[in-house]
């Protein structure tokens, strides 16, 4: 019957077609949903480098070894330049096997790439040094 009334009205003696489409909004806004819930719900990835930074005990000094890393990746330790990776870790190594602790302070050039910083602590956590201190960051901040 209501057929039949919607064709005297409008003047069209066909059949309404049923609409064929899908609504996609429902759709598309449970897919946001899932992908804001994901992007929360996904951990961090953090690739650290576990170094203990020593803390102050009194008494006398102990002695100290100034590691610069320049821009282009030279490491200079103690006003001489290490040469290769190798070396770089068999200086580490004879600090950590030391009996009297060195206190071994990192100084990176402002423009050096991180990389070329994390590469050194990175050697030295390997070697066994146990503590290493990065100084000249404030100028960085």
């Amino acid at each position: 019957m209501r057929h039949h009334l919607i064709a005297l009205i409008t003047g069209n003696n066909k059949a309404p077609e049923p609409m064929l489409e899908m609504n996609m909004t429902p759709l598309i806004d449970v897919m946001l949903v899932l992908i804001i819930m994901l992007i929360i719900t996904i951990p961090r990835q953090n690739h650290a480098i576990n170094l203990g930074l020593g803390a102050a005990k009194p008494g006398e000094p102990p002695p100290v070894v100034t590691i610069d890393v320049d821009f282009d990746g030279t490491v200079v330790w103690d006003g001489l330049i290490v040469t290769g990776k190798d070396a770089l870790a068999g200086k580490f190594r004879t600090l950590a096997r030391a009996t009297v602790p060195v206190q071994v302070q990192l100084r990176p050039n402002r423009l050096a790439p991180y990389k070329f910083v994390a590469g050194v602590m990175a050697s030295a956590q390997r070697s066994g040094v146990r503590g290493i201190g990065i100084i000249g960051n404030e100028k960085l901040m």
